[in-house]
């Protein structure tokens, strides 16, 4: 069976971590795991094995920053580069879980091989809350030194340059599209986003000063690109009803859900899925991951898709 890479971003909650690759854990699956560099290394020391391979570098990573990118691409490259050429890439956050055991998510994804998950909406989308202000704004980077940005707020204001960016002279024709930022693509698109991207250094150097680029740049690389027909929406489930920056924590209310419709689906602009993960989960979560776990093992899901 053709291996799955598990591609994790990590900062926080190490023990949940433990229990989400332990659930996923078999000899089809390897697990990268990109620590962020804020967090001390020290508390994910008891995660180890033969199959999980922790990125040497760390970027410290910053909400709605390119800095998500980056530290996404590195666990791409990684996975990429492993010798047990894996030819399903799914990326998660370490607050995830999954929503079926590990040999149903690895059939499912052997049963469409030539799928590629990644919610994909043309922006501006309001449906999909992917304004295209993210665009037209520029974003001043974490650390850049405070005169970089007094320069440019100066320059605004005097009309040397627009307050505005102008994205469509930035992409060349190329239409933005945005989405989810977990996904589940095959080893030929990943491929494909990393040619893209180390060419289209223009592009690269634009999405850098955006707002939440983890939203839009990989969503535009594909959705511009043959891979685009081969689309369905993401496959992990998080409710986002509350509002806010973060998705609400998974709870008993999310469990009753799954018990009734025996499974979870994402929905929206891009259709609906049924979902195999789902966020989000912390180390205080370990009663509700457990019954999930449970309810999981009795059957309760539906199999099909």
């Amino acid at each position: 069976m053709a291996k799955i890479a598990y591609l994790i971003l990590a900062h926080e909650n190490p023990k949940h971590l433990g229990k989400l690759i332990d659930r996923l854990t078999s000899t089809a699956a390897v697990f990268f795991i990109h620590l962020d560099k804020k967090s001390p290394a020290a508390a994910f020391r008891h995660i180890r094995g033969e199959n999980i391979h922790f990125t040497s570098k760390r970027k410290t990573v910053h909400w709605g920053d390119f800095s998500i990118v980056e530290a996404t691409l590195l666990l791409l490259r990684a996975a990429l580069a492993h010798p047990s050429r894996p030819q399903r890439f799914v990326l998660l956050s370490g607050a995830d879980y999954p929503l079926h055991s590990a040999a149903y998510i690895e059939a499912f994804f052997e049963r469409h091989g030539d799928t590629e998950y990644m919610g994909l909406v043309p922006m501006p989308s309001d449906e999909e809350d992917k304004p295209i202000s993210r665009l037209t704004t520029y974003k001043v980077r974490p650390g850049a030194a405070k005169l970089n940005w007094l320069v440019r707020r100066a320059l605004v204001r005097f009309g040397a340059i627009p307050k505005e960016r102008d994205y469509r002279a930035h992409l060349k024709g190329i239409t933005p599209y945005g989405g989810s930022m977990w996904w589940a693509l095959s080893r030929e698109a990943c491929e494909y986003m990393l040619e893209f991207i180390d060419r289209e250094r223009r592009m690269v150097r634009f999405f850098k000063h955006t707002h939440c680029p983890d939203e839009s740049f990989f969503h535009t690389i594909l959705g511009n690109s043959v891979y685009k027909g081969r689309m369905h929406r993401e496959v992990t489930f998080a409710d986002w009803t509350a509002g806010g920056r973060s998705p609400a924590l998974f709870s008993e209310a999310h469990l009753e859900r799954f018990r009734e419709a025996r499974g979870l689906s994402t929905s929206g602009g891009a259709g609906a899925v049924r979902a195999l993960f789902a966020r989000k989960f912390s180390d205080e979560s370990t009663e509700i991951a457990e019954r999930l776990r449970q309810l999981i093992e009795s059957g309760a899901p539906r199999i099909d898709g």
